[in-house]
């Protein structure tokens, strides 16, 4: 899109960028905002989760009936969620005549057969990512976090379906599971093989991370446990995930060894490792949350995968005996949670999927031809077509002579444009991880800036997945200096190329994309404004007091802490106050234990009391990220409207009152419609004072 293209995105009235009247309000992004996961099918029927904002976000278990319709199986008392390292994940479970479910409210399984919802453990043990056994399906394995005792302890157990474990009962039964492994920091992802006889499992140790190095597992099943456990791949350096059977006995995983996470396989015969198929392109993601499933067997000596190539997801079919590899075309480009479904003589892909003009959804796809049937998609765009801002891939020089990614989506609504010789404002959008990354799919709160005339670029700073292992590794020991480079190299690259207004840019991130944010105000003079969503603002008191899974994260991000007290100190953007010179909204879960409260309400507090702008906000109930419909409304609505307030627009729409500690003539209300942000006359677009 040239730079006319940009400022002509719509061919409407004019007005400055910023105060653009969009259809997509913060409320209606709320109703958007509907989380699909863990699609299975147990019984020849599709199951899968879905959250409801409009139930202080609880997940749903959902079905879909032969007509059609969806249902919810597990009613309004079930909360399909784990807190098994704290961000989840694996909370379905597929049997042949029904499913297993986490509830999160007391961490229990609930059976869900039919008509009928029974527990199925009493324990205080977190349980996800579960796989019944083939040989026996009422017997099922699971990751288990057990935080009763000193410290919590990680281990893979088993589990009957067919026996009853009653709430008067749970005293009796303090171990309805039986622990089959518990010898690492860490396990995921238990799996029996067809004849029942063996269990592969992931397993790492701190201070790794399961993307850094894990060893994948085989052990023998036996009435007495899991006895002769041997590793089969993995070690350091080499990342093992998603281990899977195939029907002769042969065991599948994604491995990184070669620099990309591609499929291999492991031979119980002979012990053989080898690569099945080699691209340059990562067939796997992180092991954020549990239950990933990047790749499915079909049993008929194929799979089914998703892999990445510049930042775009694409789906194929491999053969398991050549290797060879062919593209599926599909309208979409970003693929998870891969399962196949077979109907008669027909083979199906189901995968929760994203198209860059249209809302995720879960879908089917005929391996054969390419046919494409929408299953689910919870929340239809609300914008039609023309509001469409999409994602423009994009290159650009970075430090030390790399190169980075991102994804750039200019200004767009057809109502409205830019005036005559102004350039859009630029909100820099971080992602969290920092080992995630940013996709092309459509993203309606990205969509909520660029239709009110906001450019925004999504970076995928070195650290990123879906660009292989070299550039994932960038940020070892690096962190907050690697991620700075690239966000500012990516602001100065498209000021150079005329696609921005280089003196009204702001930055927003969430978790370690909120550190990125905080860090990027403190050690840079580039950025007018930040939004940080829960970042993390002391990175030692981080690594004191975070949950296990993350507690030796910084090990390799920054340094370990005994000794590295001064790198620590170094990157924190609370002990470098004084470079701190950009207004601050901050937005914080009470119950976050990932990054808790007193991170934001320590860098809020500091910066109060040396005359930074500030305002904060927490929200009651929620945790590490918003699932409620009224906080998300809130955080949305502040957000905009602190821009306004400090950068001087108005923006469309009902005002918002937002308290801005520090501001010159701020008194807590938003300015009345067409006036400027100190009741004077309205300004142009996001521009500073």
């Amino acid at each position: 899109m040239t730079e006319d293209q940009d400022r002509t995105a719509g061919q409407g009235k004019i007005a400055p960028y910023g105060t653009w009247e969009s259809p997509l309000t913060a409320a209606a992004l709320a109703g958007a905002t509907i989380r699909l996961a863990d699609p299975v099918i147990a019984g020849g029927r599709l199951f899968w989760l879905e959250t409801r904002p409009e139930e202080q976000g609880r997940q749903a278990v959902m079905t879909l009936a032969d007509d059609g319709s969806v249902r919810d199986v597990a009613g309004p008392g079930i909360n399909a969620r784990t807190r098994v390292h704290e961000y989840g994940g694996g909370a379905l479970t597929a049997l042949n005549d029904g499913v297993v479910v986490s509830h999160f409210d007391d961490h229990s399984l609930w059976l869900v057969a039919g008509h009928s919802t029974r527990p199925l453990t009493a324990d205080e043990r977190r349980y996800a990512d579960g796989a019944a056994d083939p040989a026996d399906p009422a017997r099922l394995f699971y990751v288990a976090e057990d935080h009763s005792g000193d410290g919590v302890r990680n281990a893979i157990v088993s589990i009957r379906a067919d026996r009853v474990v009653t709430r008067e009962s749970a005293e009796a039964l303090r171990e309805p599971a039986t622990v089959l492994f518990d010898g690492s920091d860490f396990v995921a992802a238990p799996r029996p093989s067809p004849d029942g006889g063996r269990l592969a499992f992931i397993a790492w140790d701190h201070p790794d991370m399961p993307w850094d190095a894990t060893t994948l597992r085989v052990g023998t099943l036996t009435d007495d446990g899991l006895q002769d456990i041997r590793i089969v791949a993995g070690g350091a350096e080499e990342s093992v995930i998603e281990p899977r059977w195939g029907t002769d006995g042969t065991l599948y995983f994604l491995s990184d060894r070669r620099g990309w996470w591609t499929l291999h396989s492991w031979s119980p015969d002979d012990g053989t490792v080898r690569e099945v198929c080699h691209r340059a392109a990562d067939f796997g993601a992180p092991l954020w949350t549990l239950g990933q499933s990047s790749y499915a067997l079909t049993g008929d000596g194929r799979a089914v995968a998703r892999y990445g190539e510049n930042g775009l997801d694409r789906l194929a079919v491999i053969d398991l005996s050549d290797g060879s590899l062919r593209t599926i075309d599909v309208p979409f480009v970003s693929l998870s949670s891969l399962v196949v479904w077979k109907t008669g003589t027909v083979t199906e892909a189901v995968m929760i999927a994203g198209a860059s003009c249209d809302t995720v959804a879960i879908v089917a796809v005929d391996i054969a031809d390419g046919t494409v049937r929408t299953l689910r998609r919870p929340a239809p765009a609300t914008l039609s077509p023309d509001m469409i801002s999409r994602a423009e891939a994009i290159e650009f020089p970075t430090a030390h002579g790399r190169t980075a990614h991102a994804f750039f989506y200019p200004p767009m609504n057809s109502a409205v444009t830019g005036p005559e010789g102004e350039k859009p404002p630029l909100l820099v959008k971080v992602h969290g991880g920092p080992t995630g990354a940013a996709d092309a799919s459509l993203n309606l709160s990205i969509q909520y800036w660029t239709s009110r005339g906001i450019a925004l670029v999504d970076v995928n700073y070195g650290g990123s997945t879906g660009y292989g292992r070299e550039y994932r590794n960038r940020l070892r020991g690096n962190w907050g200096i690697t991620d700075i480079e690239d966000v500012t190299a990516a602001v100065t690259w498209l000021a150079k190329t005329g696609r921005i207004d280089p003196d009204r840019v702001a930055i927003r991130g969430g978790s370690a994309g909120g550190y990125t944010t905080l860090a990027a105000l403190a050690f840079t003079g580039l950025f007018k404004a930040g939004a940080n969503y829960y970042g993390v603002s002391d990175l030692e008191a981080l690594a004191r007091d975070t949950h296990k899974f993350e507690s030796r994260y910084l090990d390799r991000l920054v340094a370990p802490l005994a000794g590295g007290e001064a790198v620590y100190r170094a990157r924190s953007p609370l002990y470098h106050l004084d470079g701190f010179r950009a207004p601050l909204i901050t937005f914080q879960g009470a119950d976050d234990k990932v990054v808790p409260p007193s991170q934001s309400r320590a860098i809020v507090d500091a910066l109060r009391s040396r005359g930074v702008p500030v305002a904060y906000l927490e929200f009651e109930g929620e945790q590490h990220g918003f699932r409620k419909a009224a906080s998300i409304i809130r955080a949305q609505e502040a957000e905009l409207a602190f821009y306004g307030r400090i950068f001087g627009f108005t923006p469309a729409g009902p005002p918002v009152p937002l308290a801005i500690d520090n501001l010159p003539g701020a008194s807590g209300e938003a300015p009345t419609a067409g006036a400027g942000a100190d009741g004077g006359p309205p300004r142009g677009g996001l521009r500073t004072r």
